[in-house]
């Protein structure tokens, strides 16, 4: 059998390369939650991180590691939005261009963001397509191809899994002794590295995963235990609108997580409201994942120890305040 694409040393390295660069995120308490599900919940905090989520700790740990061609030349990118303005951030701290391509119905907060951090690192720029008609990937490696730069995909690299990873290892060591860890789920990059993190740390903790109702490909691939492609996703999750787990990630998600659940749009705009109204905290659809799941019931965790990762926190606010408002209307 073929090792797995990332050890506990690899998230060790990548916590050294991130500390004094990213930041050490707050992991929150809510005594509603605890009473709502009879669970201790620890929520570590990601939409507090640079650039707002998560996706800054493998972007900074695989940019930092490029040779000073590598750097010379710049990084190229796919992403509906926050591994785009984790790029395009990280290598401005670094001081190379970056080139990302990104959907045109990208958040516009997201993608304003993105090229606000370029502004100032010249040959950096950003590419839209077509998310629907369009293969990002092939976009992305005939780029690449052509000026040389050195691609980075969102997920499927060890470095960027490794990253990622550094989230977990932070809350455990914060927090002790956990019974669950519970996910979001795109393509595998923080599910992957979180559970080296944490099955290290804590080995008889069970990490659970959590993928919108529209996209379960990872839920159907462990089912299967191969690889499924589904079509791109209708969901509010942008940041997990993803169509097939990576060939880097899927391996470790197969030996490392117990399950992967799923919920409804509908739950994570309940949870979103949860998230304003209670801890103050603004959290994006897709950050809201692994929350839902426990908050509104997908998995009984009662009398367990349980962290959290609110993967992001980036969201229009005009249609973060319409999700909020539907969802007043909804419950008078």
């Amino acid at each position: 059998m073929n090792p797995l694409a990332i050890g506990f040393a690899d998230v060790e390295a990548a916590a050294a390369r991130l500390a004094g660069v990213a930041h050490r995120t707050p992991v929150l308490r809510s005594r509603t939650a605890d009473a709502r599900t009879g669970a201790q919940l620890f929520f570590k905090a990601e939409n507090q991180q640079r650039m707002g989520a998560f996706k800054f700790r493998g972007a900074y740990n695989a940019l930092s590691q490029f040779t000073p061609a590598q750097r010379q030349r710049g990084v190229l990118a796919f992403s509906s939005g926050n591994h785009a303005q984790a790029i395009a951030l990280s290598a401005r701290l670094l001081d190379m261009p970056s080139v990302i391509v990104m959907p045109q119905d990208a958040p516009a907060a997201k993608l304003a963001a993105t090229r606000e951090y370029q502004a100032e690192q010249p040959g950096s720029e950003v590419v839209l397509y077509d998310r629907y008609r369009e293969d990002r990937e092939a976009i992305g490696r005939r780029i690449a191809a052509e000026r040389g730069l050195t691609l980075i995909p969102p997920y499927d690299h060890p470095h960027v899994m490794a990253g990622q990873g550094t989230a977990a290892l932070e809350l455990v060591d914060e927090v002790g002794t956990l019974d669950a860890l519970l996910v979001c789920v795109g393509g595998g990059g923080l599910i992957s590295g979180c559970a080296v993190a944490a099955k290290h740390r804590l080995p008889d903790i069970q990490v659970i995963g959590v993928e919108p109702e529209a996209g379960n490909d990872t839920q159907q691939s462990l089912a299967r235990g191969e690889i499924v492609h589904i079509d791109v996703p209708q969901t509010i999750a942008d940041g997990a609108q993803t169509q097939a787990s990576g060939q880097h990630t899927f391996p470790v998600i197969q030996a490392l997580v117990a399950r992967v659940l799923t919920v409804s749009d509908a739950q994570l705009i309940t949870t979103m409201r949860f998230f304003a109204e209670r801890l103050k905290q603004v959290v994006e659809p897709t950050g809201c994942l692994a929350a839902a799941a426990v908050l509104e019931g997908a998995v009984d965790l009662r009398g367990q120890r349980v962290g959290v990762i609110l993967s992001g926190g980036n969201v229009d606010l005009a249609r973060y305040a319409q999700f909020l408002h539907t969802t007043h209307l909804e419950t008078r």
